[in-house]
């Protein structure tokens, strides 16, 4: 690939030496988590400190260093503001996450919670929910990894991909949520110095100003207040970083991990420690029509104008934070989503009775089984068929094939219906005994459902709206029409301990 601000063998040195280093720290973190208690939730005991950095780095993906600019590029100052709204998902979480302790004191995953909250019915339609949308976060980890590596030193967005996915997959198989967590402190202290140092560069390079007049005269409607789509990808994805962290295990199992009282300092101070991110990498985004820079993506354009403002340096600094943001996410997912297809999925159909230790040997093997799903579906193949149909063999169409089609929003969103849907039937199990399995399934069922409607006839931007919407109305009826009794302590009590392992 030519016009990359970096060689291909300064990238290729870059990944070799960043990914020896966390399958090294796995390896060594890995001796705390021969226990299925060390693997998954890290022997319950992680303090504030690392607990605070684990959810700042896993919230600070690769989603936010590229989608921020790219929600400034196409929606404007609403659309950088609109990023920045995820953050009330890890500051509404944070009482949560005493509550989830107190009800669930030996719990292992979100999923686990809603088998024994709602029943068998209520726990397969969240089940796939909680896995569509884990593998969906996985595989816009993968593409962005792949783009970016691409876009930055020329190096084949399927090698790039590829060695990203197979770096997390191995530190995180040896070392589990331990692994996970350690690197976490790292990769956060490594990102937010990163993006502060490149948003300095970029202001001192073109000003306020110019990119302000830039916009009045070039693109005014990104300065507008009342551009629709803007408002409404404002509450669309407010509500999205919501479902996403209300829902998924990797919030859960940082919840069951932290000591008692520590989870809901620590996400409230990952909140604020994150939500000046967004906002600062969106500005990246306005400034791209002022510096006149060629952007072929959309979701490139934040790394991009970075490169191109820094140059060579600023592009080495650019790589090491999306490496860095990328394995904090995806190391978190396929931790998380693990302890998941183990405890809720393997065990009860192919393992009843089964020893902890057995459980943490298998645990290994889904961790490199969906790194290889992950690896599968980043694939470019519409463009792999293609090349099949003018011959060749498999390995060589796949690097034929280049990138993917579509972009980050229009994969990752996709799932933004469905996490919408989970968060009233989680909010009311956690608070309400007269939450009823009926309703809660009715309200992810039916919102997702609207939600995906809404995806592919309004767009991206409004259909976790929708969703989120249609489950509210349906739980609220249900709660007051068709109330149900629960009694919590068979979320702590004997069903649990049955639940979670011999």
């Amino acid at each position: 690939m030519t016009g990359t601000v970096l060689s291909p063998n300064v990238g290729w040195a870059l990944l070799s030496l960043f990914g020896v280093i966390w399958v090294a720290l796995g390896i060594y973190w890995g001796r705390k988590a021969r226990s299925l208690d060390g693997f998954m939730v890290a022997g319950r005991n992680v303090g504030l400190a690392l607990g605070t950095a684990t959810a700042v780095a896993t919230w600070m993906t690769s989603n936010t260093t590229m989608l921020a600019p790219q929600f400034a590029l196409e929606l404007g100052v609403w659309g950088m503001l609109a990023y920045s709204t995820a953050a009330f998902g890890l500051f509404l979480f944070a009482p949560m996450a005493r509550r989830i302790r107190e009800v669930m004191p030996s719990g292992y995953t979100s999923v686990e919670f809603m088998r024994l909250r709602y029943g068998p019915t209520t726990y397969g339609v969240f089940l796939v929910i909680s896995l569509f949308y884990s593998l969906t976060w996985m595989v816009s980890m993968g593409i962005a990894g792949g783009i970016l590596l691409e876009a930055l030193s020329g190096i084949p967005y399927v090698y790039g991909m590829s060695i990203i996915l197979l770096v997390c997959v191995i530190y995180t198989l040896f070392g589990g949520l331990f692994a996970v967590i350690g690197t976490d402190f790292i990769q956060s202290s490594i990102i937010l110095f990163g993006v502060v140092a490149v948003a300095i560069a970029v202001i001192s390079r073109v000003s306020l100003e110019e990119v302000h007049a830039n916009l009045v005269e070039r693109r005014p409607m990104l300065l507008s207040a009342l551009f629709p789509a803007a408002i409404i990808a404002i509450f669309n994805n407010m509500l999205f970083g919501i479902g996403e962290i209300f829902h998924s295990n990797v919030w859960w199992s940082r919840a069951f991990a932290m000591r008692e009282g520590v989870g809901t300092r620590a996400y409230a101070l990952a909140g604020l420690l994150w939500l000046p991110i967004p906002i600062v990498a969106g500005f990246l985004g306005l400034a791209a029509p002022a510096l006149d820079v060629n952007v072929v993506r959309p979701d490139t354009v934040g790394p991009i104008v970075a490169a191109a403002t820094l140059g060579e340096v600023g592009a080495v600094l650019v790589f090491i934070v999306v490496f860095c943001s990328l394995a904090s996410s995806i190391d978190s997912l396929l931790a998380a989503t693990s302890d998941v297809v183990t405890t809720e999925v393997v065990r009860p159909l192919f393992l009843r009775g089964a020893s902890k230790q057995r459980l943490r040997t298998v645990a290994g093997f889904v961790i490199a089984g969906l790194g290889l799903l992950t690896w599968l579906a980043c694939l470019p193949w519409p463009a792999i068929a293609g090349h099949l149909g003018s011959g060749g063999d498999f390995h060589e169409n796949v690097i034929a094939a280049g990138q993917p089609i579509g972009t980050l929003a229009t994969v990752l969103f996709l799932a933004g219906p469905l996490v919408g849907a989970t968060i009233w039937p989680i909010l009311t199990g956690l608070y309400l005994k007269r939450s009823s399995a009926a309703g809660a399934s009715t309200a992810m069922v039916a919102g997702a459902g609207c939600g995906l409607v809404a995806y592919f006839e309004i767009g991206w931007y409004a259909a976790t709206l929708v969703g989120t919407g249609v489950s509210f109305a349906i739980t609220a009826l249900t709660v007051w029409l068709l109330p149900a009794t629960f009694e919590w302590s068979r979320l702590s009590g004997a069903e649990l301990r049955e639940g979670a392992a011999a």
